[in-house]
């Protein structure tokens, strides 16, 4: 195992590299000039809301396809698949008649479900020690928070960068438009099955409900992406190299090993395939998925790690590490509403 263990370590001494990026070409499933539809966003900070396409619209341009947070939150939950829900404690919040993974949760460590359960008190220590050089303890919790990052920012305000960055975007996109028209079933009001609709709420109220006829004009309606669309993803090694288990250099390693079999095994399977409706993407077999490690003076070399040899890799560090406890814990209502009392009392005393 010792072999096995060791096979990294150069990705972790100060003249390794300071980052893994690997540049992917995607196509949607239909081909290349294929529509597809990118996230949308609400409107705010003099932004009009739907998709964030920076550039001329009808020129040069960028369309962000997926973000770097809901890529994380794609790639998080393959850590409770069968093959790898060993590497981590597998927490589970039972919220009501819900349970919730904490590979699941969007803020990971720190989010409200897991906050307001009896890993609070756990959570705030293992924080704490964050902050003071030792992220041991969180890593017995929730080590994928170290992998994708994580702020306690309703509390201690310890915080981590992501390790793993992730994004997919398209270029010189065309953006379309697209209608539609309901028709209900039958003509309630003109076969006397309903009143005539006297007032605007009454009318809504019929729409609402699908008995009347209700057009959808002018919606999104995805777009064509002619410049190509494209993942963009680092592993930031420079970044794991600051994770410390205090003034204990073997600790450190072993936690460092850890940390880095999580994040080659999540960066060697980068999801793909669906993302949301009407977009299905795939490597494009045309063009060529690049991978280097990058170093400090700017070299690069192949990076070849597969992913059966990162898996192999990550079960003997979470071995040498010792994975932390995995627990089924119930959401405690108490503690939520102290906690939206006291997020009121903060906010009052700004004032």
């Amino acid at each position: 195992m010792s072999n096995i263990l060791e096979q990294f370590d150069h990705y972790l001494k100060a003249d390794g590299p300071a980052a893994i990026v690997t540049r992917e070409p995607l196509i949607p499933v239909e081909g290349p000039d294929g529509v597809l539809f990118p996230s949308t966003f609400a409107s705010g900070d003099g932004f009009p809301g739907g998709y964030n396409i920076d550039g001329d619209p009808n020129g040069e341009n960028i369309a962000l396809v997926d973000s770097v947070g809901s890529q994380a939150n794609r790639i998080e939950p393959l850590f409770a698949e069968p093959d790898q829900a060993a590497l981590v404690p597998q927490v589970v919040i039972t919220a009501g008649a819900k349970k919730i993974n904490l590979l699941e949760a969007g803020h990971r460590a720190g989010d409200a479900i897991v906050r307001c359960s009896s890993l609070q008190q756990d959570l705030q220590d293992a924080f704490k020690a964050l902050l003071d050089g030792n992220a041991t303890s969180l890593a017995k919790i929730a080590p994928t928070s170290l992998v994708f990052g994580v702020w306690d920012s309703r509390d201690t305000q310890a915080k981590l960068p992501r390790l793993i960055a992730s994004t997919i975007r398209a270029y010189n996109v065309r953006k379309l438009t697209r209608s539609a028209q309901y028709v209900p079933a039958t003509e309630y009001v003109g076969n006397g099955l309903l009143p005539e609709a006297t007032d605007k709420a009454a009318k809504d109220a019929y729409a609402e409900r699908g008995f009347i006829h209700v057009p959808a004009t002018g919606s999104h309606g995805g777009i064509i992406a002619k410049g190509g669309i494209r993942r963009d993803a680092t592993l930031a090694i420079a970044a794991l190299k600051l994770i410390t288990a205090g003034s204990d250099a073997e600790a450190t390693l072993k936690l460092r090993r850890y940390i880095l079999g999580l994040a080659l095994v999540a960066f060697t399977k980068l999801p793909g395939g669906y993302l949301r409706q009407g977009t299905i993407l795939v490597s494009d077999p045309d063009k060529e998925r690049k991978t280097d490690e990058v170093y400090a003076n700017g070299s690069r070399k192949p990076f070849t790690v597969t992913p059966e040899e990162a898996l192999r890799y990550a079960k003997a560090a979470a071995e040498a590490f010792g994975v932390g406890e995995s627990r089924e814990v119930p959401f405690d209502a108490e503690k939520a509403k102290a906690d939206a009392v006291g997020k009121e009392k903060k906010a009052k005393a700004k004032k």
